[in-house]
């Protein structure tokens, strides 16, 4: 049995979005939503709202290309801790809803991706998930559960790693 396109990019894209929404649950437990909301990581890079936003965007846009269907636009209106949840479940919806089947065929299909500056790259379906799509989507999940972190709010790595559940060996079994 081969692995397909589908199973190397909607689960892993809805475990991290999922897990990215109950960041903020726990967030807004511990910190004031004001103080965080407007956090980043450097000056020159955007604030955690963005990267929530370019996570979805990463997520949705990719499996869009991959079956070679339109994204839905999501415009990047989220102020706060319940749109951006809002958002996260919207893209889930999407990448979820996409039949399996439309991807049967991205490892191969063509992927163009275009910049505003008319540059770009192009790649086969396969190429793209795993050189461009994946990496570019953990950077923003990453980068946002930096800034919580960073921010004082307790995340650790398992809540990075939160869809795995609790272990499922146990000592002496």
């Amino acid at each position: 049995m081969s692995t397909s396109i589908h199973d190397v990019s909607v689960p892993i894209f809805v475990n991290a979005l999922r897990n990215m929404s109950v960041w903020l649950d726990k967030a807004a437990l511990e910190m004031p939503e004001a103080e965080l909301i407007v956090g980043r990581l450097a000056p020159d890079m955007k604030p955690l709202p963005a990267q929530y936003q370019m996570a979805s965007d990463s997520a949705k846009n990719a499996v869009a290309r991959l079956a070679g269907i339109g994204a839905p636009a999501m415009p990047d209106i989220e102020t706060n801790f319940a749109e951006l949840k809002e958002r996260c479940a919207k893209t889930i919806a999407f990448v979820e809803g996409v039949d399996p089947d439309a991807l049967a065929t991205a490892a191969e299909r063509e992927v163009e991706l275009k910049f505003p500056n008319g540059m770009g790259y192009r790649f086969t379906g396969q190429a793209y998930l795993t050189g461009f799509a994946l990496p570019n989507f953990f950077f923003h999940v990453t980068t946002a559960y930096a800034i919580l972190r960073g921010a004082g709010v307790s995340l650790g790595k398992p809540d990075f790693l939160q869809h795995l559940g609790p272990p499922n060996i146990h000592a002496g079994t």
